[in-house]
């Protein structure tokens, strides 16, 4: 039975023995085997586990161990089973492998990726000699087998190291087929490698000192023991310690099975395939239009990354550049990378010829969630510690998120803080609290790569994605609420965020009250809100007005929002809102007081068909919506200086003797 892509051989779990992968010849890439059936998934909801950290690079060698052993055949595919059975119409992605050439080098992300992903492995095994064209083949025919089956859907390629420069040739070679490249640390600077000097010895190296050798300079031991405790932050130190060391003190003993992986006469060969790659693909770059994603080590101590990484995204003008400035080569297996993490950052994910940014928006997981709100942005919620208040429908003010509709679509309209401060907690909340995804319509600027550095580091604008942020336009708004969603929209934009000295809690709303319409279209709820609490936190120093007082940043501003996309332009728009002008205010710290929310009464816009032409009566609507915001600032403003916790260093104590952080009291409502 000849069997294609679409049921590849399957891999067990490493306590299991791998299936044996029959024979075949180049460049026919069928094999007999018998299949297994499972049903798609039909959605994700928020805070779905991805299994980040259940398997680690020990992992890796037990299953590339039993992967090595010779049995003659070529290169060919394998599911890992890890991967389970992905979303409906989930693209196909093939992963490419490095040197090693087993095919497990993704092995920590196959479950994440899985759920997203047809994921489909190359495996080169150990004796095999194909040639590197003929590999380029291989992958090829693979490519177009998948686009004559899903010609609308694209094709991904994760080229790992020496799969990077087989990535790269083979969407030169496939121009018509629409393949998105994810490259991590690409072997096309080969030439340039740390390991050159070493090379011509290569002869003369005792075989088993091989080995750790090429650990040596791949890893970072401590990064890939840190993956144990990726999951687990919460435990107490003592126990992740306890884990990091018994994994930090196996690896040794498990890279000296890499000696099986890696006789000498196969690394002298993966070394000559290296170099006819690297050269094949950089003679082809020209060629090479693809959309494409470079992840790149700071400390690899096998090629020079960072500096290739530059290079490349200069020459592929369709490319991002993302830095691990703390890794080394095997970045996928090293803690500090979440691969499904960094490409929902950057808006690579999409499964037709054109990306919707609602349709294929992937929710995110408990790992995402647990990551970036208790880890990275933990310290602001010790400091501002925020008081989520919403409204009941007879009126009643009480604490949470229980008066705001469980069901979409909503639409939450309010005020937009100092260079929007508020927003990283209205995801947080509305996630911890319902388990609802708030899908926040942010400025096309965070989408492009004017605002990034030639190799960027993952950015709070990458996060911004990540919990749901999409580009701002009434045909995303329109998508948002048809699929009943609740968005996040502040009409006051860019304006409000980045307001003048003594414009706090100002609203700059337009007077085109366009959202009021489509919000009746769909027949969504509108909830209207208010936040305070910017200048209990920081104080204005330099805004608008005083830095183009100053030459150099004056016309630095200039240049930058000339380049930049506008969403609110043209003769409608007057007044103050129109300048929806971007630049960087300068301020100052102050010891933070206290966040306060507070969301409005929700309103109902099902069945109000009149709202779709009586403009009269769409004003009315806008202007309650107005003012009910300013009711709840105004509110909030009044009701603090009740709250015997305003202040940080009374929190601060109470938390230390009888409360965990988010339990705070506060006034009564």
């Amino acid at each position: 039975m000849s069997l294609s892509l679409s049921s590849p051989i399957l891999l067990h779990k490493p306590s299991h023995h791998p299936v044996s992968f029959p024979h075949s010849r180049l460049p026919n890439h069928s094999w007999k085997i018998a299949s297994t059936k499972k049903q798609n998934l039909q959605e994700l909801k928020p805070l779905w586990d991805d299994g980040y950290g259940t398997q680690t690079v020990r992992d890796y060698i037990e299953v590339a161990k039993a992967m090595a052993k010779p049995d003659g055949g070529p290169p060919r595919w394998f599911c890992p089973v890890e991967s389970g059975p992905p979303l409906e119409n989930s693209p196909l992605l093939l992963y490419l492998p490095g040197i090693d050439g087993v095919g497990m080098g993704m092995v920590l992300h196959h479950k994440a990726m899985g759920k997203v992903f047809r994921v489909r492995c190359m495996h080169i095994p150990a004796d095999d000699r194909t040639a590197y064209e003929d590999l380029v083949e291989f992958v090829g025919a693979a490519v177009e087998e998948e686009r004559a089956s899903s010609p609308n859907m694209p094709v991904y390629l994760v080229g790992d190291s020496f799969g990077g420069c087989l990535a790269l040739s083979v969407a030169a070679a496939k121009s018509a087929v629409d393949i998105v490249l994810i490259l991590v640390n690409p072997a096309t600077s080969f030439e340039r490698s740390q390991l050159q000097p070493l090379l011509p010895f290569m002869d003369v190296l005792p075989a088993k000192l091989l080995p750790y050798l090429l650990g040596a300079t791949c890893g970072d031991p401590m990064k890939m023991a840190g993956v144990i405790n990726a999951t687990k932050s919460s435990d107490p130190p003592s126990k992740q310690l306890e884990r990091f060391v018994h994994e930090l003190s196996a690896l040794p003993a498990a890279v000296s099975k890499l000696a099986d992986i890696f006789p000498k006469q196969t690394l002298q060969w993966k070394i000559k395939l290296l170099k006819s790659g690297a050269a094949s693909s950089n003679s082809r770059l020209h060629a090479v239009k693809n959309e494409a994603l470079i992840l790149a080590s700071g400390r690899d101590a096998m090629l020079p990354s960072k500096d290739e990484a530059e290079r490349l995204s200069s020459l592929l003008k369709n490319s991002k550049v993302r830095l691990f400035k703390d890794n080394g080569h095997l970045l996928l297996m090293e803690d500090g990378i979440n691969l499904l993490t960094v490409t929902k950052g950057n808006h690579m994910y999409r499964r037709s010829k054109k990306r919707n940014h609602v349709m294929d928006y992937l929710p995110p997981s408990k790992f995402e969630f647990h990551h970036t709100f208790d880890n990275i942005l933990g310290m602001l919620r010790l400091g501002v510690s925020p008081v989520m208040l919403s409204t009941m429908a007879d009126g009643e003010v009480v604490r949470g998120l229980s008066g705001v509709p469980d069901q979409g679509p909503v639409l939450l309209v309010g005020y937009h803080m100092l260079v929007g401060a508020e927003i990283s907690t209205i995801a947080e909340e509305f996630l911890r609290e319902k388990k609802v995804m708030v899908h926040g319509l942010a400025h096309p600027m965070i989408f492009g790569k004017d605002m990034e550095a030639a190799c960027q580091e993952v950015s709070g604008f990458d996060y911004f994605k990540v919990f749901g942020a999409i580009p701002v336009s009434a045909a995303n708004l329109c998508r948002s609420l048809k699929e009943k969603r609740h968005v996040l929209l502040y009409p006051g934009g860019v304006r409000e965020a980045l307001h003048r000295k003594g414009e706090a809690y100002k609203l700059f709303w337009p007077e085109d009250p366009e959202f009021v319409r489509m919000a009746a279209k769909y027949g969504a709820k509108i909830v209207p809100f208010g936040v305070v609490g910017e200048d209990d936190v920081i104080e204005l120093l330099l805004d608008y007005d005083d830095l183009i007082k100053i030459p150099i940043l004056k016309n630095k501003i200039k240049s930058e929002n000339e380049s930049m996309p506008r969403v609110r332009a043209g003769k409608d728009v007057k007044g103050k809102v129109a300048e929806q002008i971007f630049y960087v205010p300068g301020f100052y710290p102050k010891v933070p007081g206290r966040f306060y929310f507070l969301f409005g009464k929700p309103m109902e816009m099902e069945g109000r068909g009149e709202l779709m032409t009586d403009k009269a009566r769409v004003k009315e609507v806008y202007l309650q919506l107005k003012g009910e915001v300013e009711r709840c600032m105004a509110y909030l403003i009044k009701k603090r200086d009740e709250d015997p916790y305003r202040h940080f260093w009374d929190r601060l104590l109470y938390r230390a003797v009888s409360s965990p952080i988010h339990e705070t009291p506060t006034f009564d409502p």
